[in-house]
């Protein structure tokens, strides 16, 4: 098979690049992780590979280790192993739970985030609003899909009500994840080359969704709880799909913990920070002091208290996640200070408020 050949059928698994590995490697992404290793494929064929050994070492931060969704360099063996990580263009992450900072990548090389919520007891703005704020920095677009139309409250009522909290253009869909025709407004998130990743609630519907894209019973699905419309995690691993469309899908299991990295920008609520930037007074609190343009909002109704209570909660957590990550740099420095702050965050968090 010519070079040419080689990319092109690539290409079909979103392969971007232009140049192949040297001679005795090849290209191949990963398309799901097991304890027992990864399943790899280079657009023709899956087949699993381990690991080189410097992906085991002690204190090596998870994120450099292959993630789905990555391309990947293999060496020949029985089995293969995997030696390097190809530049991702795309990250979608999240601080894992607990006290330690450690960042786990939920997928890489993806175009779209669909951020799936149940329109039955699922629904919840102010988690939209959290996963929202951690695609912010992924480089990917976030769609919102909204399931189950025929179990909650009226798909309109409800999309109007996200678009006024949402920024401005942000794609809001309402989709019946059991009806191919009613999912076909997700096509064009599915180009041939694309990728894109499936997040949401355990119960939201992602598994019957991603079986309704396929076009068959590929992932497990059950039943939702009736007092919460929670679900059991019945997708237990992250798996890259190829779907009839050309494009991919990475279905993942539901996500009851969603902790900001610290690198988030939270452009979602710079209408929030523009009216915190007019009170009168640079160090204002926006409790009772006087010309806070904050309480005037919330006052007129410009400004919801939920939305501002989320705010806050987000800001505040995104701090924490930054102090913890700056300590961690530090350690890894031998306590030499930070470089100035780049990318992702901007400078407005350290104006005082």
């Amino acid at each position: 098979m010519t070079d040419a050949q080689t990319i092109q059928q690539l290409r079909h698994i979103g392969w971007r690049g232009q140049d192949l590995p040297g001679a005795g490697r090849r290209l191949a992404r990963v398309v799901a992780q097991h304890r027992a290793g990864y399943e790899l494929h280079d657009g023709e064929q899956v087949f699993s590979a381990q690991p080189a050994g410097h992906f085991l070492k002690r204190g090596l931060d998870p994120a450099e280790r292959p993630a789905v969704g990555d391309f990947v360099e293999i060496e020949p063996g029985k089995p293969p192993h995997i030696l390097i990580v190809q530049p991702r263009r795309t990250v979608l992450s999240r601080a894992a739970a607990g006290e330690r900072y450690e960042r786990q990548v939920i997928a890489t090389n993806i175009d779209y985030v669909l951020v799936l919520t149940g329109l039955d007891g699922d629904f919840n703005p102010a988690r939209i609003e959290r996963y929202l704020s951690l695609v912010e920095g992924s480089g990917a677009q976030p769609v919102v899909v909204m399931s189950k139309p025929d179990l909650g409250e009226s798909a309109e009522s409800r999309i109007v009500e996200l678009q006024a909290r949402l920024p401005a253009g942000t794609p809001i869909h309402a989709v019946n994840g059991k009806d191919p025709a009613s999912a076909a407004v997700l096509a064009g998130y599915f180009k041939p080359g694309d990728s894109a990743v499936l997040v949401g609630s355990s119960g939201a519907g992602k598994s019957t969704l991603t079986n309704t894209l396929l076009g068959s019973q590929h992932m497990a699905t059950g039943a939702v709880r009736s007092h919460d419309s929670r679900g059991r995690h019945t997708t237990t691993y992250r798996a890259l799909l190829q779907l009839p469309s050309g494009g991919c899908l990475i279905d993942t299991p539901g996500m009851r913990e969603l902790k900001l990295t610290g690198e988030e920008n939270l452009d979602l609520f710079a209408d929030v920070e523009t009216l915190a930037e007019n009170c009168r007074f640079a160090d204002c609190g926006h409790g009772s002091e006087p010309g806070c343009a904050v309480q005037q909002a919330l006052h007129d109704g410009e400004l919801t208290p939920e939305r501002w209570r989320n705010y806050l909660k987000l800001r505040d957590e995104r701090e924490e996640q930054a102090n913890l990550l700056e300590s961690r740099l530090r350690r890894q420095r031998g306590g030499r200070p930070a470089a100035k702050p780049h990318g992702p965050r901007g400078s407005r968090e350290r104006e005082g408020w």
